[in-house]
């Protein structure tokens, strides 16, 4: 794709990795058939290969984004499908992230918009808030009914989106885990340490998660610390375009797991939900340009895994045979498209006795995708619904996925129960059956 920066824009380090972006981009269109909302809508400016276009505009005539440019980057779910189907390399990632951040500086959303996306921003990131948050929602959760949906999919309503949120506010909170700064020592001759990233929503909504994480890696001899003073990834707020709060959480992350490192060593920082891995991965990048953190920060990013990566390397005991229980399996799109991270969970589920199956239609997304199934309900209603169905055609006992927002959104329509992948590998190397609720 031809670009005509000035060199003044270029001077930008954003503006020359967006050029450079852009320039990758061949228009070839593979990427349409792969994104969800084009998929749904069949709107050209709905397609990644349309939001190219539309963000070299805005980037390159330097001016305040327009209302229909908001509305089509809003629209994108930031699934990553794309980036696995195109056959140039456009980080669409990158760039889809830096237009939010442009929206987020330069656009003055209506009222009832900014209001939603404040609280979201505010609440989510903060498990305490969060837990309060839900508690309100369980106590006005019957009124969601009451409630009127949008009648127009692509222009959600603040009615609409509040019905969203209070429907999928569990009907009970589970208790607390347990609290930052604690360590769990490995049973048996000690093998590794690792921190295991604490998390915000998860650890409110699911505790049971990184219970099951850290009794698997303590079986096998794997020392797990909590570590103290870790703050929120910075998913949730960096896909709505809040850079400034997502670098400080970045920032405080990284001081918290460079302190672990000083005291006892890490031989990797583990995720549980595949949303947050995705952006610690790439905290190397979005502090680039930071004298202070970016050594610091690539080196957080090296050593951050998923779970998956990090028990695809132990020798797991199977004491326990599942072959009677079908599982299927729900590749997240932060796993798959933003990780890279494809066959490793099925293998560890098949080694340890699951008959797993794939899902059709496995590259779309469930339509979670962090907030998205709160400020564009109806899109999300959607896509999980097509999800479901393609996870109903073959017809398992349990599903299993790699991201809290992926278990909630698939839940939410249907009775089959969801699981994390841990919590069924905790289960087969001798932990507790899966209860999810």
């Amino acid at each position: 794709m031809k670009t005509e920066f000035s060199p003044t824009q270029l001077a930008d380090p954003d503006i020359a990795e967006a050029d450079k972006i852009l320039r990758a981009c061949v228009h070839c269109g593979f990427c349409t058939a792969t994104c969800p909302t084009y998929v749904l809508l069949g709107d050209e400016l709905d397609s990644p290969r349309g939001r190219i276009y539309l963000i070299k505009e805005m980037l390159q005539s330097d001016k305040p984004p327009t209302a229909d440019v908001v509305k089509h980057i809003d629209r994108c779910l930031s699934c990553l499908a794309c980036m696995t189907t195109c056959p140039s390399g456009v980080n669409y990632m990158h760039l889809i992230d830096q237009a939010r951040v442009r929206i987020e500086q330069q656009y003055k959303r209506p009222f009832w918009d900014r209001v939603v996306r404040e609280a979201l921003s505010w609440m989510m990131p903060h498990p305490g808030m969060f837990r309060l948050g839900m508690w309100a929602a369980r106590i006005v959760r019957p009124v969601a009914a009451l409630l009127p949906g949008s009648h127009d999919l692509t222009h959600p309503t603040v009615l609409s989106r509040v019905k969203a949120m209070l429907s999928l506010a569990p009907k009970h909170l589970p208790e607390p885990g347990p609290d930052s700064g604690t360590t769990f020592p490995a049973v048996g001759p000690k093998r590794g340490r690792v921190a295991l990233l604490h998390g915000c929503a998860q650890q409110v909504l699911a505790p049971r998660i990184n219970r099951a994480a850290i009794n698997l890696l303590t079986r096998h001899g794997i020392e797990v610390v909590l570590a103290a003073d870790e703050a929120c990834c910075g998913a949730l707020i960096h896909h709505l375009g809040r850079d400034t709060r997502t670098l400080e959480y970045a920032r405080t992350n990284i001081k918290a797991w460079l302190a672990e490192i000083e005291r006892g060593g890490l031989d990797a920082i583990l995720v549980t939900t595949s949303g947050c891995g995705t952006v610690i991965k790439d905290y190397g990048y979005l502090l680039r340009e930071d004298p202070e953190y970016a050594a610091a920060a690539a080196k957080v990013s090296a050593l951050a895994k998923d779970i998956s990566e990090y028990v695809g390397g132990l020798e797991l005991s199977s004491p326990r045979a599942r072959d009677d229980v079908v599982v299927a399996y729900h590749s997240a799109c932060s796993l798959q498209h933003g990780q890279k991270i494809t066959q490793i969970p099925k293998e560890l589920l098949s080694k340890t006795g699951f008959v797993v199956k794939d899902i059709p239609e496995g590259h779309l997304c469930c339509g979670s995708a962090g907030t998205y199934n709160i400020l564009q309900p109806d899109i999300a209603t959607r896509l999980r619904d097509r999800k479901v169905a393609n996870i109903a055609s073959v017809k398992p006992d349990m599903i299993a996925a790699g991201n809290i927002g992926c278990m909630v959104q698939i839940a939410s329509g249907t009775e089959v129960p969801v699981v994390h992948t841990i919590e069924l590998l905790d289960w087969a190397t001798g932990g507790p059956r899966p209860a999810p609720h």
